[in-house]
């Protein structure tokens, strides 16, 4: 794990590297799971911290365990356990209208991981720009996908409107939340 993430002053090096990785992936895929079924009310749609808590995750963990930490919830919720926004779990609710959105969320990680080793986690300005192209790449996978899906039948509007532009206000709630919280871990973690 590099040390530049915050993951590594949380768990000091404790026991073997490992195990180490293996309890931040764990502990990552269950922070996502339940921020998942998180759902706040807002209109026009309610949102849920899935994505606050994926960028979060990159953020946090850095590009290899937040990668990894992605693939294995995504590997769980493709064996069909609940892990996802709602009920649906297996690949036939991973080829729905989610499909690309998920992944956008491990490219998200990713991302957000990559930029993270190298210090745009430590500030606030950082970590805007940070989730702002993690939010970028989640919308460049998922927004295709609902297109091949919708267009055809139902339009471009329809696409934009359900795939992006009812989630805008949610997303910019969760990135200032986010934005906030992950540079302000580092200064605690420094004293």
């Amino acid at each position: 794990m590099p040390a530049d993430v915050l993951a590594s002053r949380f768990l000091p090096k404790i026991g073997s590297e490992t195990l180490r990785a293996v309890l931040i992936v764990a502990l990552g895929v269950a922070a996502i799971a339940l921020a998942a079924k998180i759902r706040v009310p807002m209109w026009p749609v309610p949102i849920t911290m899935q994505t606050f808590a994926v960028l979060t995750v990159g953020a946090v963990a850095g590009l290899r365990l937040g990668g990894l930490t992605l693939l294995a919830y995504l590997a769980l919720g493709a064996a069909g356990l609940s892990v996802f926004t709602g009920e649906g779990a297996g690949l036939a609710y991973m080829a729905g209208p989610t499909g690309g959105y998920l992944v956008g969320f491990l490219v998200a990680a990713l991302l957000v991981g990559w930029l993270a080793e190298r210090g745009w986690s430590r500030s606030v300005p950082g970590m805007v720009g940070a989730l702002l192209l993690g939010n970028l790449a989640i919308y460049a996978f998922g927004l295709p996908w609902m297109a091949w899906l919708f267009a055809a039948e139902r339009g471009w509007e329809f696409v934009l409107q359900w795939g992006m532009t009812n989630f805008l206000l949610g997303d910019a709630l969760k990135l200032a939340l986010a934005a906030v919280l992950v540079p302000t871990l580092w200064k605690l973690t420094a004293r």
